[in-house]
């Protein structure tokens, strides 16, 4: 067949391809696990992106791609990226082969031009830039180890904690600690903490407690509003780095915000960002993308292959605001 793409987003909870010609059509699609090279080795998480090729090649009637952009979560330095590319290529599932970390799909995704920095806040927080020269900005993001704060995980540690604390006297009173164990059925901190401790409630519903955040943030509660704006301050900061970083902060300049967290319409979050944004950086543009990521990652194949414009528009106008 033709020129053709394999898109590929996969981040810490599930993966998303697709398959798509130089024309913008979507051949087929397919979601699988999540990717977690650090936690199952690198051969086992090509596995789990594997298992979602095979499907789609199935689906669309083809055994091999032109290009395949890969943008990946936990390809988070630049040596990760060159290995991480070295394993996808080994597949043969194209021609060439290209990892980026999975910011860059929400940027790609945000922009439409080479312009432009992107925050995401979703299990974890990162940062991505870039210029049209190519020159790009980016950090680790390897958590408090890169100086990270922030991300649905870190949101649920911090609100544990303070509940815990307030719970038993050594910190200050929060509705936390009556509205957390509330949304898992228990009636007090101690309950939780056990269960949490024991495995009764497996770690990875943790994440289940940060729309609980948000809403006792919306009620007024002054403990978790701190974490809230503490967020909100940190994706400011995060965004102001990167332009300064790409001399970008005289210029009008997209910033582009996504990722489960920051897509999820939170009104206090929100404000606060726009708020910060303009007085730090009045000439950034603010935008949310809700698109799944994995248009990030076409958009970014069919630059490759050199696609033109009508064919970027027919891959947007597929996975506009979430769409399959």
């Amino acid at each position: 067949m033709g020129v053709s793409v394999l898109a590929i987003d996969a981040g810490n909870s599930k993966t998303d391809v697709a398959v798509v010609t130089a024309d913008g059509e979507i051949l087929a699609t397919a979601r699988g696990g999540g990717f977690r090279p650090p936690a199952v080795g690198t051969e086992a998480a090509v596995d789990t992106l594997a298992k979602a090729v095979r499907e789609a090649f199935t689906a669309g009637g083809v055994t091999r791609v032109t290009h395949v952009s890969a943008c990946l979560a936990n390809a988070d330095l630049p040596v990760e990226e060159e290995q991480l590319t070295a394993a996808l290529h080994a597949r043969a599932w194209g021609a060439t082969t290209e990892v980026r970390n999975d910011t860059f799909a929400l940027l790609r995704a945000g922009l439409d031009e080479p312009r432009g920095v992107a925050v995401v806040c979703g299990a974890g927080i990162n940062c991505a830039g870039l210029r049209p020269d190519g020159r790009t900005a980016r950090f680790p993001a390897l958590g408090r180890l890169s100086g990270d704060w922030g991300g649905g995980w870190v949101l649920a540690e911090e609100a544990l904690w303070h509940a815990a604390r307030a719970a038993d006297g050594r910190g200050a009173p929060t509705a936390l600690a009556r509205t957390l164990p509330a949304h898992f059925g228990l009636p007090a901190m101690d309950d939780l903490v056990e269960a949490l401790h024991l495995g009764r409630i497996p770690a990875a519903r943790r994440h289940e407690l940060v729309p609980v955040l948000f809403t006792t943030a919306a009620a007024g509660d002054p403990v978790a509003r701190s974490l809230v704006d503490r967020l909100a301050d940190e994706v400011v900061t995060l965004a102001v780095v990167a332009l300064t970083r790409l001399d970008l902060l005289a210029e009008e300049t997209p910033v582009v915000l996504g990722g489960g967290v920051l897509a999820a319409g939170h009104a206090r979050l929100t404000s606060r960002i726009e708020e910060r944004l303009a007085a730090r950086a009045p000439k950034a543009v603010p935008r949310v993308v809700r698109a799944r990521p994995v248009l990030g990652a076409a958009l970014l194949g069919l630059d490759r292959v050199g696609a033109g414009a009508e064919a970027r528009d027919r891959v947007r106008a597929r996975f506009a605001d979430g769409a399959p």
